[in-house]
């Protein structure tokens, strides 16, 4: 059982870690809110799209797995 706590552990740590970067960059960059984002607002209801951010991170990902296959 020692194994799947550190296991826990280290997870746990890469959540946070990848939490706490996802706070900063919504901070300073406009991901999310960007043209072709869709956002639907009513009176008591919200419905937020954002697939232009999806498809630019998307892009910039297989960029980055593309570079690290090449090695």
């Amino acid at each position: 059982m020692g194994g799947l706590g550190r296991t826990l552990i280290v997870a746990g740590a890469i959540l946070l870690f990848a939490g706490l970067v996802v706070s900063v960059i919504g901070r300073y960059t406009p991901l999310g809110r960007l043209p072709g984002d869709i956002v639907y607002r009513r009176s008591n209801f919200t419905f937020y799209f954002p697939i232009m951010t999806s498809i630019i991170l998307s892009i910039l990902f297989s960029i980055v797995m593309w570079l690290f296959h090449r090695r």
